[in-house]
Protein backbone atom coordinates (compact mmCIF):
# COMPACT_ATOMS: atom_id res chain seq x y z
CA UNK A 1 0.00 0.00 0.00
CA UNK A 2 1.45 3.14 -0.84
CA UNK A 3 1.53 6.09 1.23
CA UNK A 4 -0.85 8.05 -0.36
CA UNK A 5 -3.56 5.61 0.61
CA UNK A 6 -2.80 5.59 4.23
CA UNK A 7 -4.51 7.62 6.54
CA UNK A 8 -2.94 10.03 9.01
CA UNK A 9 -3.40 8.20 11.76
CA UNK A 10 -1.16 7.69 15.07
CA UNK A 11 1.36 4.81 15.12
CA UNK A 12 0.59 1.66 17.20
CA UNK A 13 3.70 0.75 18.74
CA UNK A 14 4.03 3.41 21.69
CA UNK A 15 3.50 2.06 25.02
CA UNK A 16 0.14 1.62 26.55
CA UNK A 17 0.27 4.64 28.84
CA UNK A 18 1.48 7.31 25.97
CA UNK A 19 -0.73 5.99 23.90
CA UNK A 20 -3.99 7.24 25.94
CA UNK A 21 -2.60 10.22 26.85
CA UNK A 22 -2.19 10.87 22.85
CA UNK A 23 -5.64 9.69 22.29
CA UNK A 24 -7.29 12.36 24.77
CA UNK A 25 -4.96 15.27 23.74
CA UNK A 26 -5.64 14.61 19.81
CA UNK A 27 -9.61 14.00 20.36
CA UNK A 28 -9.36 17.22 22.17
CA UNK A 29 -7.26 19.10 19.50
CA UNK A 30 -9.60 17.48 16.82
CA UNK A 31 -12.87 18.34 18.25
CA UNK A 32 -11.30 22.20 18.62
CA UNK A 33 -10.66 22.32 15.31
CA UNK A 34 -14.29 20.50 14.03
CA UNK A 35 -15.73 23.69 16.24
CA UNK A 36 -14.07 26.55 14.46
CA UNK A 37 -14.57 25.07 11.34
CA UNK A 38 -16.01 27.72 8.86
CA UNK A 39 -16.44 26.26 5.63
CA UNK A 40 -18.00 28.40 2.40
CA UNK A 41 -16.95 31.75 2.82
CA UNK A 42 -12.52 31.76 2.09
CA UNK A 43 -11.44 32.33 -1.70
CA UNK A 44 -8.17 30.44 -1.05
CA UNK A 45 -7.36 27.32 0.85
CA UNK A 46 -3.79 26.73 2.47
CA UNK A 47 -2.20 24.06 4.87
CA UNK A 48 0.25 24.47 7.36
CA UNK A 49 2.43 21.43 8.02
CA UNK A 50 4.62 21.65 10.35
CA UNK A 51 7.48 19.00 12.19
CA UNK A 52 6.58 18.71 15.77
CA UNK A 53 9.27 16.21 16.72
CA UNK A 54 11.73 17.55 19.58
CA UNK A 55 14.50 19.16 17.86
CA UNK A 56 12.48 22.12 17.25
CA UNK A 57 11.14 22.70 20.95
CA UNK A 58 13.18 25.14 21.63
CA UNK A 59 11.79 27.68 18.63
CA UNK A 60 8.91 26.03 19.03
CA UNK A 61 6.99 28.84 21.02
CA UNK A 62 8.05 31.84 18.23
CA UNK A 63 7.46 29.79 15.34
CA UNK A 64 3.78 29.77 16.82
CA UNK A 65 3.58 33.21 17.17
CA UNK A 66 5.41 33.86 13.57
CA UNK A 67 2.29 31.19 12.32
CA UNK A 68 0.08 33.30 13.54
CA UNK A 69 0.94 36.54 12.31
CA UNK A 70 1.14 35.08 8.82
CA UNK A 71 -2.49 35.43 8.62
CA UNK A 72 -3.10 39.24 9.81
CA UNK A 73 -2.94 40.38 5.99
CA UNK A 74 -5.67 38.27 5.68
CA UNK A 75 -7.16 36.88 8.50
CA UNK A 76 -9.98 39.10 9.61
CA UNK A 77 -11.38 38.99 6.22
CA UNK A 78 -11.73 35.25 6.46
CA UNK A 79 -10.95 34.89 2.73
CA UNK A 80 -8.70 31.94 3.78
CA UNK A 81 -9.17 28.61 5.06
CA UNK A 82 -6.28 27.70 6.88
CA UNK A 83 -5.86 23.30 7.38
CA UNK A 84 -3.46 22.67 10.04
CA UNK A 85 -1.44 19.16 9.55
CA UNK A 86 1.68 18.17 12.01
CA UNK A 87 3.41 15.35 12.81
CA UNK A 88 6.04 14.02 16.36
CA UNK A 89 6.46 10.91 17.75
CA UNK A 90 6.22 7.09 16.76
CA UNK A 91 4.42 7.71 13.26
CA UNK A 92 1.51 10.25 14.83
CA UNK A 93 0.82 12.70 11.64
CA UNK A 94 -2.94 14.77 12.12
CA UNK A 95 -5.26 17.40 10.38
CA UNK A 96 -7.54 19.49 11.27
CA UNK A 97 -10.19 20.55 9.21
CA UNK A 98 -9.93 23.76 7.38
CA UNK A 99 -10.62 26.76 9.45
CA UNK A 100 -11.09 30.74 8.70
CA UNK A 101 -10.90 31.48 12.46
CA UNK A 102 -7.30 32.17 12.70
CA UNK A 103 -7.25 32.90 16.01
CA UNK A 104 -8.24 30.04 16.95
CA UNK A 105 -6.30 28.05 14.67
CA UNK A 106 -3.28 29.82 16.62
CA UNK A 107 -4.65 28.71 19.99
CA UNK A 108 -4.57 25.11 18.41
CA UNK A 109 -1.18 25.30 17.07
CA UNK A 110 0.26 26.53 21.15
CA UNK A 111 -1.36 23.22 22.30
CA UNK A 112 0.84 20.70 20.40
CA UNK A 113 3.97 19.65 22.06
CA UNK A 114 6.86 18.55 20.82
CA UNK A 115 8.05 14.92 20.75
CA UNK A 116 10.64 12.61 19.86
CA UNK A 117 10.17 11.16 16.63
CA UNK A 118 11.35 11.00 12.77
CA UNK A 119 10.28 13.44 9.97
CA UNK A 120 7.23 12.40 8.31
CA UNK A 121 7.18 15.13 5.24
CA UNK A 122 6.29 12.07 2.97
CA UNK A 123 2.88 11.64 4.62
CA UNK A 124 2.70 15.12 4.60
CA UNK A 125 2.87 15.67 1.00
CA UNK A 126 0.53 12.56 0.05
CA UNK A 127 -2.06 14.43 2.27
CA UNK A 128 -1.59 17.45 0.27
CA UNK A 129 -2.30 15.75 -2.66
CA UNK A 130 -5.21 13.82 -1.37
CA UNK A 131 -6.76 17.27 -0.32
CA UNK A 132 -6.12 19.27 -3.61
CA UNK A 133 -7.41 16.09 -5.58
CA UNK A 134 -10.66 16.55 -3.96
CA UNK A 135 -10.74 20.07 -3.61
CA UNK A 136 -8.31 23.11 -4.55
CA UNK A 137 -5.08 23.67 -2.10
CA UNK A 138 -4.27 27.21 -3.48
CA UNK A 139 -0.38 26.85 -1.20
CA UNK A 140 1.21 24.35 1.24
CA UNK A 141 3.29 26.23 3.86
CA UNK A 142 6.05 23.57 5.60
CA UNK A 143 8.30 24.45 8.63
CA UNK A 144 10.87 22.08 9.81
CA UNK A 145 14.25 21.52 10.61
CA UNK A 146 15.31 17.95 9.31
CA UNK A 147 14.74 15.17 6.92
CA UNK A 148 15.08 11.40 7.73
CA UNK A 149 12.80 10.47 4.47
CA UNK A 150 13.82 8.98 0.82
CA UNK A 151 14.74 12.05 -1.22
CA UNK A 152 13.68 10.78 -4.34
CA UNK A 153 10.12 9.41 -3.32
CA UNK A 154 9.74 13.27 -1.65
CA UNK A 155 10.57 14.64 -4.71
CA UNK A 156 8.15 12.58 -6.78
CA UNK A 157 5.56 13.72 -4.47
CA UNK A 158 6.51 17.44 -4.86
CA UNK A 159 6.36 17.03 -8.90
CA UNK A 160 2.98 15.98 -8.11
CA UNK A 161 1.72 18.90 -6.10
CA UNK A 162 3.57 21.29 -8.80
CA UNK A 163 1.02 19.55 -11.61
CA UNK A 164 -1.63 20.17 -8.87
CA UNK A 165 -0.64 23.85 -9.05
CA UNK A 166 -0.37 23.52 -4.89
CA UNK A 167 3.71 25.46 -4.48
CA UNK A 168 5.34 24.19 -1.27
CA UNK A 169 6.51 27.68 0.64
CA UNK A 170 9.64 25.64 2.70
CA UNK A 171 10.94 27.30 5.75
CA UNK A 172 13.97 25.35 7.39
CA UNK A 173 15.16 25.95 10.96
CA UNK A 174 18.96 25.19 11.48
CA UNK A 175 21.32 24.43 8.82
CA UNK A 176 21.12 21.14 8.62
CA UNK A 177 22.80 20.13 5.10
CA UNK A 178 20.38 17.41 3.95
CA UNK A 179 17.79 18.79 4.35
CA UNK A 180 18.47 21.65 2.54
CA UNK A 181 19.07 19.76 -0.61
CA UNK A 182 16.02 18.11 -0.35
CA UNK A 183 13.29 21.34 0.74
CA UNK A 184 14.84 23.22 -1.82
CA UNK A 185 13.93 20.30 -3.94
CA UNK A 186 10.63 20.22 -2.63
CA UNK A 187 10.29 24.16 -3.56
CA UNK A 188 11.37 23.82 -6.99
CA UNK A 189 9.70 20.79 -8.42
CA UNK A 190 6.37 21.96 -6.65
CA UNK A 191 6.92 25.78 -7.73
CA UNK A 192 7.16 27.26 -4.93
CA UNK A 193 9.92 28.47 -2.66
CA UNK A 194 12.58 27.47 -0.07
CA UNK A 195 13.47 30.09 2.98
CA UNK A 196 15.88 30.26 6.19
CA UNK A 197 13.62 30.16 9.47
CA UNK A 198 15.75 32.31 11.25
CA UNK A 199 15.35 33.54 14.82
CA UNK A 200 17.20 36.31 14.38
CA UNK A 201 15.18 37.53 11.80
CA UNK A 202 11.32 37.38 12.82
CA UNK A 203 9.88 40.12 11.83
CA UNK A 204 11.25 39.02 7.75
CA UNK A 205 9.82 35.83 8.37
CA UNK A 206 6.89 37.34 9.17
CA UNK A 207 6.47 39.42 6.44
CA UNK A 208 7.29 36.55 4.04
CA UNK A 209 4.72 34.41 5.74
CA UNK A 210 1.93 37.15 5.44
CA UNK A 211 2.86 37.08 2.14
CA UNK A 212 2.10 33.52 1.44
CA UNK A 213 -1.15 33.94 3.07
CA UNK A 214 -2.33 36.88 0.26
CA UNK A 215 -0.53 34.54 -2.25
CA UNK A 216 -3.45 31.51 -0.99
CA UNK A 217 -6.08 34.12 -1.71
CA UNK A 218 -5.06 35.92 -5.50
CA UNK A 219 -2.37 34.46 -6.38
CA UNK A 220 0.33 36.21 -8.10
CA UNK A 221 -1.78 39.44 -8.90
CA UNK A 222 -2.77 40.14 -5.50
CA UNK A 223 0.46 40.42 -4.17
CA UNK A 224 1.18 42.56 -7.41
CA UNK A 225 -1.96 44.82 -6.22
CA UNK A 226 -0.46 44.68 -2.26
CA UNK A 227 3.13 45.27 -3.83
CA UNK A 228 5.07 45.52 -0.63
CA UNK A 229 8.71 44.94 -0.51
CA UNK A 230 8.06 41.14 0.90
CA UNK A 231 5.64 40.53 -1.61
CA UNK A 232 7.88 41.30 -4.27
CA UNK A 233 10.62 38.82 -3.36
CA UNK A 234 8.39 36.20 -3.43
CA UNK A 235 6.80 36.97 -6.65
CA UNK A 236 10.33 37.05 -7.84
CA UNK A 237 10.96 33.49 -6.06
CA UNK A 238 7.78 31.85 -7.74
CA UNK A 239 8.39 33.46 -11.41
CA UNK A 240 12.07 31.81 -10.95
CA UNK A 241 14.00 35.01 -11.64
CA UNK A 242 15.83 34.63 -7.59
CA UNK A 243 17.24 31.27 -6.98
CA UNK A 244 16.84 30.03 -3.31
Amino acid sequence: MSDDSKPLTPSKKPALAERRSDATEIEAFLRQARAVATPGKANGRLILALDATMSRQPTWDLACELQGQMFDAVGKTGRLNVQLVYFRGLGECRASKFVADTGALKGLMTSIQCRSGQTQLGKVLSHALKEAAGSKVDALVYIGDAMEENIDELAEKAGRLGLHGVPAFVFQEGNDAAAEKAFKEIARLSKGAWFRFDRRAAAALSKLLSAVAVFATGGIKALETRGRPEDLLMIEHLRGSKSP
